[in-house]
């Protein structure tokens, strides 16, 4: 087998294969017997229709298709293989030359992984991350917890303010005439929350129960029900009540109310506590970003967009099944947040291209490094794995190996290891 390279540009490639006739000759005989097995002619079994019969009846050249299936993939295998090319696209393949007789001559158009040029990525001199928790922060757990117990009570004769709940009945036109899910019958609406349209709930402030009011706003140009974006609307509303919150006291029965302890002392130091190990685990990230960032950024590569493209999908399907896990489906989940696919994929794609980056220089450094993967690496990473996902190890073993995903198994430790690597030659410098 021959094959040739033309480079078109950093990212694509033009592979040639030429296949020996030979081997053309055993892949139309294994089209033939295939073929032969699914045509039903009259007069002859399945599988023991004479060639030349088959032939006049679906044509020599659907032979030969049939036959160009099975000269590709090994082919185009082997001749990756050969040219030691890492391919990120799948090819785009054209026949230059299809005959029984003749060798076969195909092009294999692809995406190749960019090479990487490291920069300095051993004893990087990174600016420590201080973990801080401040008495404030305590506070508003505190503030948080009482408001989660605080009753919800009705005042006759207040007057509406910010942070108080107004029971509404509202009615909704645009031109005189009412809309689709423009109304609604005691609603809580909670003013400052900003949840209604910019506008609205202002206009309810210094509102009394009882009192009716006509608020007019207009729609965002960017709002979600595009029949209504940039319209003017009016609103016919009702307040029934309004509702304020009735905190309980801070005090040690509050702590017994709300926790284990016995004081308001004990929980304060327990909140402390959670709120600085959080604030550890944080910085520690943060920190190992930060190392990670400035190698890559020490690095030179030249990214493909469609490994970028791939990226995002992947990190899209691995939302749509977080939300399935919880019960919604993902195009329920763009209608509530007011977003659709397009804009879900650009939100992704400063993450997306930013991983594939710390991927591809983490090969690099295992590659530079000539960091290897022993069974008992692999062992490790599926223990982990099992304890993450709360199976066992046989059962993720099991998918791994019915999903073929062993070679990704160990590209995950290769990169994990090239990142031990980085951070055990860190240096943490005083922040400036």
């Amino acid at each position: 087998m021959k094959v040739t390279v033309e480079r078109i540009d950093n990212h694509k490639a033009v592979l040639e294969v030429e296949v020996p006739q030979e081997e053309v000759g055993k892949a139309v005989n294994r089209a033939y017997q295939k073929l032969a097995a699914k045509v039903n002619i009259p007069g002859f079994r399945k599988g023991k229709t004479p060639r030349k019969i088959l032939e006049m009846r679906i044509g020599k050249e659907a032979i030969l298709e049939e036959a160009f299936d099975f000269i590709v993939p090994n082919a185009y295998g082997k001749a990756l293989e050969e040219q030691k090319l890492e391919v990120v696209s799948r090819p785009e393949i054209d026949v230059i030359t299809l005959k029984e007789d003749e060798p076969c001559v195909f092009k294999a158009t692809v995406i190749v992984k960019p090479e990487v040029t490291l920069g300095q990525y051993k004893a990087l001199k990174i600016a420590e991350v201080k973990a801080e928790v401040k008495d404030e922060e305590v506070e508003k757990q505190l503030d948080d917890m009482r408001s989660r117990q605080a009753k919800m009570i009705v005042v006759p004769d207040a007057v509406l303010a910010k942070g108080d709940f107004a029971i509404i009945d509202f009615e909704g036109f645009v031109d005189g005439e009412p809309f689709k899910g423009g109304d609604g019958q005691g609603y809580p609406l909670e003013v400052g929350s900003g949840s209604f349209i910019p506008g609205f709930e202002d206009q309810l402030i210094g509102a009394k129960s009882g009192e009716d009011r006509t608020v007019k706003v207009t729609f965002p140009d960017d709002y979600f029900v595009k029949e209504l974006a940039s319209k003017e609307a009016e609103f016919k509303v009702a307040i029934q009540d309004i509702k304020r919150k009735e905190l309980p006291e801070l005090d040690d029965e509050f702590a017994k109310d709300v926790s284990d302890f016995a004081t308001l002392e004990e929980l304060k130091t327990d909140l402390k506590n959670k709120l600085e190990e959080a604030a550890k685990e944080k910085a520690e990230r943060e920190f190992k970003n930060n190392v990670v960032k400035t190698a890559v950024d020490n690095a030179q590569m030249d990214i493909p967009d469609i490994m970028v493209d791939d990226r995002v999908n992947i990190m899209i399907q691995d939302l749509a099944i977080n939300l399935e896990n919880r019960g919604m489906q993902l195009d329920k989940y763009l209608e509530y947040v007011h977003t659709d696919m397009n804009d879900l994929k650009k939100n992704y794609r400063e993450s997306a291209l930013a991983n594939v980056k710390v991927d591809l220089l983490l090969e690099a450094i295992a590659k530079e490094e000539k960091l290897e993967v022993a069974a008992e690496d692999l062992d490790a990473e599926t223990l982990a794995m099992a304890e993450t996902y709360q199976t066992t190890v046989e059962e993720v073993r099991k998918i791994i190996t019915e999903q073929g995903n062993i070679g990704a198994l160990g590209r995950t430790v290769l990169r994990k290891k090239a990142l031990g690597l980085i951070m055990d030659t860190v240096e943490t410098v005083e922040q400036a």
